[in-house]
């Protein structure tokens, strides 16, 4: 289930009246924050808010970081909940977050990178036994670095974790989230782009960014008929539309149709 989440939508846990609303507004999965979009006196009323049974979506938690005042509670708070998931900020080394999976059995753990360390480490981290998918921290990994919220500053960066996932036997990465709510183009191209590169999802602040980001992730009738194309050429080394044809090219094709939504 977590393996497969293309449009998580974020919504404060500290906002129960907004869970419903969220969950019908066409995410795959929601996304209960406890981090950034909780101030810190209304951590203890967002904890106390969590609960996956406002709908059959899946339902992730984003706990706060390790060695910060609230993550313990928030540990205990997600335990044995029926959540789907829980996102780990800062996640910056593979014995840390092994830490963290360990005190949740059987619960996955999306690793947030969002750091220079986390980077370094992503191998590692997504090499951990219950980590099931790396996500990317855009903004704050910008603001470790101290470089530019743009896309080619980040491609080293987002070319990592999808070999880092591909390396750790997990499903590839989710893409960091598009600041910009007020242009849906930016938000499809940003989409286009983390798919080229391996994604297969991206983080969503704002509902409106869910029907640009289906759009984006799902393939294009062109796609779709350049894969039915090539899976009907046969086999062996042929020529479909002027192109060479072989194993490699028809895996990319089952891969194009196998994404179609049913």
């Amino acid at each position: 289930m977590v393996s497969s989440i293309v449009t998580p939508l974020f919504v404060p846990a500290s906002k129960p009246e907004r869970f419903v609303k969220a969950a019908a507004c066409g995410a795959d999965a929601v996304i209960l924050d406890l981090e950034d979009a909780v101030a810190a006196a209304d951590k203890d009323t967002a904890r106390a808010a969590l609960d996956a049974a406002f709908t059959d979506l899946p339902v992730i938690v984003r706990i706060n970081a390790i060695g910060t005042p609230w993550h313990a509670a928030d540990l205990a708070a997600v335990s044995g909940k029926g959540f789907a998931a829980v996102i780990l900020p800062k996640s910056e080394t593979a014995e840390a977050v092994a830490q963290v999976v360990a005190t949740l059995p059987g619960l996955p753990v999306i690793a947030l990178i969002e750091s220079a360390l986390g980077l370094a480490n992503a191998r590692a981290i997504a090499a951990v036994d219950g980590v099931a998918r790396l996500a990317f921290g855009s903004v704050d990994f910008c603001a470790d670095l101290g470089c530019a919220h743009l896309r080619d500053i980040m491609l080293p960066a987002r070319s990592e974790l999808v070999l880092a996932s591909r390396l750790g036997g997990i499903a590839a990465p989710i893409d960091g989230v598009t600041v910009q709510l007020d242009d849906p183009a930016v938000t499809r191209d940003d989409a286009g782009h983390a798919r080229d590169l391996g994604m297969t999802g991206k983080l969503c602040i704002h509902p409106k960014q869910i029907t640009e980001l289906k759009r984006a992730f799902a393939p294009s009738e062109d796609e779709i008929s350049w894969a039915k194309r090539v899976l009907a050429s046969g086999d062996g080394a042929v020529s479909v539309d002027g192109a060479m044809v072989d194993e490699p090219v028809r895996i990319r094709a089952r891969a194009i149709l196998a994404a179609v939504p049913e």
